[in-house]
């Protein structure tokens, strides 16, 4: 019997009967071979992997047809079960559900509750609907394809790596207002920073016979593909996906988890639960939510998401002459900043002002400093910088987080209505551009500019 000839409505039990059957025969076949020593080595090679990847398969195929009866999680097609979400916030798209917190939230502390941290939906989200029938098929271009289950995962040593995400359409609503721009519409917010918890990607590679720091495998793998379980019209229904180099995927230092807890908590539904990608210094969109499998491929992943969308054009590009393939998928993302004390218009008092925000770059770059201007650019200040209380920041330095992002501050008198400009500096002497006209592109991706806001006297709470 091969995979192709398996009855459907065969249960798994029975499968793994066939299974034990076929090792049976498999083992006097071995016994035929032995008998023929070194001229049976490269046969007996191929039978081996032809043995374990046709057992490997049927049971892949006939656990498929058991989930379709008793799921472990399933991506609806509606939006009748989405999860209850916080009254503050704002909310930018309704289905899919996309939505931020209050600037003023972000810094209020170094990590992010959960329930204030950004949602970023393409679909409805899944359900869980068995839990013990959850599980994660590796398969593609590697020797040990394997059924990988939450208890498999919780088994691998468990790393907390803080880190932010951000989604690459961060600021886009700023960016929209210079030229029109399609994407949801995002103020300074699609941003936090989270405790993630899990096991290492790297960790997981190498239980499947990946060894470390490896950049393709004997047969020819070099890109790890995310598949999540929700559906998304971009994708014609099909599931989200998105992939990183197998060289990130099996470096440890490069932090990437399969996630399962996020401050301390197991994950929820809206950020991924039961398990979750978290490619920390990375845009957002190649952190995939709901994981269902992982493929190791020859090229990068060929989803929507990858391919015709979160790249980075000129401002020459229109939707008329654009070229998906003339740029490569968007990864680290840029040097960004924002302030958060302050709406883009605020009334003030005469008298000191406090300029609260976030700064952050990709790629693991620290922040070296922050600059604030209160006359338009004229003259600039340097602002404290901050992550864990009561500990100094230093860039780059061992008692750092390098993946995620710092607080600044300062307070200034002011006595006249003024603009209130932040830019910040990463370790390698990256800066955000002056002008959101040198960054603007079609698809209002990576807005890093200058961030302004204006000041008028006035009465105000502040």
């Amino acid at each position: 019997m091969s995979p192709a000839q398996c009855d459907l409505s065969l249960s798994l039990q029975n499968v793994l009967a066939y299974v034990d059957l076929s090792l049976h025969f498999f083992s006097l076949e071995l016994s035929l071979l032995l008998s023929f020593h070194s001229k049976a080595t490269k046969v007996l090679s191929l039978t081996i992997k032809s043995k374990a990847k046709e057992a490997f398969f049927l049971v892949v195929i006939c656990k498929k047809k058991e989930e379709e009866d008793m799921p472990g999680i399933r991506g609806p097609s509606e939006y009748s079960q989405e999860p209850p979400r916080d009254p503050c916030f704002k909310v930018n798209a309704k289905e899919p559900f996309n939505a931020e917190p209050p600037r003023s939230a972000l810094v209020s502390s170094y990590v992010t509750p959960v329930h204030l941290f950004y949602k970023r939906n393409h679909g409805p989200i899944p359900i869980v609907d068995h839990i013990e029938n959850y599980s994660v098929a590796v398969t593609g271009l590697i020797d040990n394809p394997k059924m990988l289950f939450i208890k498999d995962i919780r088994s691998l040593p468990k790393y907390n790596v803080t880190a932010t995400l951000q989604c690459a359409g961060n600021r886009r609503t700023a960016m929209s207002k210079v030229r029109n721009v399609r994407g949801v519409g995002w103020d300074v917010s699609a941003i936090g920073n989270a405790v993630w918890g899990g096991a290492k990607l790297a960790d997981v590679l190498e239980l499947l016979g990946i060894p470390k720091l490896t950049g393709f495998t004997t047969l020819g793998g070099r890109h790890v593909e995310f598949v999540s379980v929700d559906r998304c019209k971009e994708e014609n229904g099909g599931p989200y996906k998105a992939s990183i180099p197998l060289s990130q995927a099996t470096n440890p230092d490069a932090d990437v988890l399969l996630a399962y807890e996020m401050n301390g908590e197991i994950l929820n539904r809206d950020h991924g639960f039961p398990l979750r990608v978290v490619v920390p210094g990375v845009i957002g969109a190649r952190s995939v939510k709901w994981l269902d499998s992982i493929n190791l491929l020859a090229e990068e992943c060929q989803g929507f998401f990858m391919q015709k969308d979160y790249k980075m054009f000129p401002p020459s590009v229109n939707w008329d002459n654009i070229n998906w393939s003339s740029r490569r998928p968007q990864m680290d993302f840029p040097v960004q900043s924002a302030i958060c004390s302050l709406e883009d218009v605020q009334m003030v008092r005469p008298g000191k002002v406090s300029i609260k925000g976030y700064a952050v770059s990709g790629g693991g770059r620290g922040i070296e400093r922050v600059d604030i201007s209160m006359d338009g650019g004229k003259s600039w200040v340097e602002a404290s910088r901050t992550q864990k209380p009561g500990r100094d920041y230093i860039s780059e330095h061992n008692s750092s987080d390098k993946w995620a992002w710092v607080l600044f501050e300062a307070t200034f008198d002011v006595s006249q209505s003024t603009e209130v400009i932040a830019k910040a500096v990463d370790s390698a002497a990256n800066v955000q551009p002056e002008n959101v006209e040198s960054v603007w592109n079609l698809r209002g991706v990576l807005n890093t500019s200058w961030h302004r806001v204006l000041l008028r006297l006035g009465h105000s709470n502040l």
